[in-house]
């Protein structure tokens, strides 16, 4: 019996190494499903990404509703033992 996750977003560059760090985080946690919104290829997407966030640095992340921030702010929360349950496992 399997949940199914909440909708992930990640906003991403391809060479940050915060944003490769967080998706090895992610993909530690069994998350293999997310949308990735890469905004050195879609710039325009990195004004979409300042309005939700108030932020302008990558990654953003956001785990159904909630705006976890960067990937500091996913590691802590991981480390704080409240990622999986944010999960929903």
């Amino acid at each position: 019996m399997s949940t199914a996750l909440p909708h992930i977003t990640l906003y991403t560059t391809g060479t940050c190494p915060y944003c490769i760090r967080a998706k090895q985080l992610l993909a530690a946690r069994g998350v293999t499903e997310y949308e990735e919104i890469r905004v050195d290829l879609q710039p325009e997407q990195r004004l979409a990404m300042m309005e939700r966030s108030g932020r302008r640095t990558v990654p953003q992340i956001f785990i159904g509703a909630t705006h976890v921030g960067g990937c500091d702010e996913l590691m802590a929360l991981d480390a704080a033992g409240g990622l999986q349950p944010l999960l929903g496992a």
